[in-house]
């Protein structure tokens, strides 16, 4: 039996035994005793046949095969901006996202009020910014609010060193997105804005920006995660009163990255950078608005030059708050019943409130029959539940005594 234990594999021939008939080609007499048939002539004409016919599979497997890696070396690669597709290289695409979004990031140089002298800059002077939009000679340049804060002269430097003088359209603190806008004159790209909603954790994504002032800087990693909520004190106070959904990434974030473009491998910008934990020990924890968030407030800065919000008018301070908790004798004088654990306590009351009556240390729990817990709370439904001229049920207590009125919502003044 041979290696494979097949009965039609074996290195071994039997001999035939003696007394074999000639009639069947054995061995008789001491002589080979050869059998003249047709089968010795069917036998060569297959071994013919069968060459040439593996000569013919063969010779077209070969054409098949060969035509089928000459039209795939025939198509032309993708090129973006001179950037042409490489096989070889596993980061092509993050170099082809780079050369189609680079030429719409700007450098943002903020001359602030402060400065004596305008050539004398810190760091929080420098950020980036994106060209999204470009409309009657003019192109406009999502940023963040936090990068033109209190501005007295505002330049722009494009990625081919040219420097524009900026004009501020419109600046909303809250979502810390800003819009400047410069000569369209030479501006022949824009940014291609992308669905941020379509992002999925561990997607590759690069940051362009300015940081430190070092310009046309680029890093990469990866979606850390998609919709990450963070506190913000919008006063820098050390109270927070806001809170801001964001995308949080591993790739490098730095002063002067603000403003500038977190891209997708597509080249669509999907978010505006925004900031970064730098807390000792902590790395890799940069954070970026969304783009679907940033194009519907940039476009109502364009056309307004602010951000409509509604308005109640007061002042306040949590009733329950660990990092700024009230002193026993405040808690006493409110005079609350004892269930009541949460809300926000009145310090002053103007414009709406006021006329509602609203006064100092009315203890508002409830907007519409809705629990209000604190201040970002209360801000938060005002923003995302209301609008301009509605009429908001409040519930209050006022010496230990609950009360309700009813405001109409105005227009959120400008700071």
């Amino acid at each position: 039996m041979g290696l494979f234990d097949d009965d039609f594999y074996s290195t071994k021939v039997s001999r035939r035994k003696s007394g074999k008939s000639k009639a069947s080609g054995g061995y008789a007499d001491g002589k080979w005793a050869v059998r003249k048939s047709k089968r010795s002539l069917a036998t060569w004409q297959i071994s013919l046949i069968s060459s040439v016919c593996s000569a013919v599979v063969a010779v077209l497997l070969f054409s098949l095969v060969t035509g089928q890696f000459t039209t795939e070396r025939a198509q032309a690669p993708v090129v973006i901006d001179k950037v042409a597709a490489s096989s070889s290289d596993p980061y092509d695409r993050i170099i082809q996202a780079a050369a189609h979004v680079r030429p719409a990031v700007v450098s943002i140089i903020n001359h602030k009020e402060d400065n004596k002298e305008l050539n004398i800059l810190d760091e929080s002077a420098l950020g980036s910014g994106v060209i999204y939009k470009k409309d009657d000679n003019k192109a406009f340049i999502i940023t963040n609010n936090h990068v033109i804060e209190g501005a007295g002269k505002l330049e722009v430097v494009t990625v081919d060193g040219e420097t524009h003088k900026a004009d501020l359209v419109g600046a909303d603190k809250v979502s810390d997105i800003a819009v400047l806008s410069i000569d369209g004159k030479g501006i022949d790209r824009i940014a291609e804005i992308g669905d941020s909603s379509k992002l999925r954790l561990g997607e590759t994504v690069i940051a362009i920006g300015n940081p430190l002032g070092l310009g046309d800087t680029l890093t990469s990693g990866i979606v850390s995660y998609t919709e990450r909520t963070i506190p913000v004190s919008l006063n820098q106070d050390g109270v927070y009163d806001w809170e801001q959904e964001v995308i949080q990434t591993d790739a490098a974030i730095n002063e002067g990255n603000s403003g500038g473009a977190l891209v997708d491998l597509n080249g669509k910008v999907i978010g505006i950078n925004t900031m970064k934990i730098s807390d000792t020990g902590v790395e890799g924890l940069g954070f970026a608005i969304p783009a679907n968030h940033v194009l519907g407030t940039a476009n109502e800065l364009t056309s307004k030059g602010r951000i409509a919000r509604s308005y109640l008018g007061v002042y306040s301070v949590d009733l329950n708050n660990p990092y700024v908790p009230l002193a026993d004798d405040q808690r006493k004088e409110l005079n609350l019943p004892s269930v009541v654990t949460d809300g926000v306590v009145v310090l002053d009351a103007v414009g709406p409130a006021k006329d509602a009556g609203l006064m100092l240390n009315d203890v508002i729990t409830k907007f519409n029959d809705k629990p209000i817990t604190s201040t970002l709370s209360l801000r938060k439904y005002l923003y995302d539940h209301t609008k301009i001229g509605d009429k908001l049920k409040i519930t209050f207590y006022r010496n230990g005594e609950v009360k309700q009125t009813t405001v109409q919502l105005l227009e959120k003044p400008e700071e």
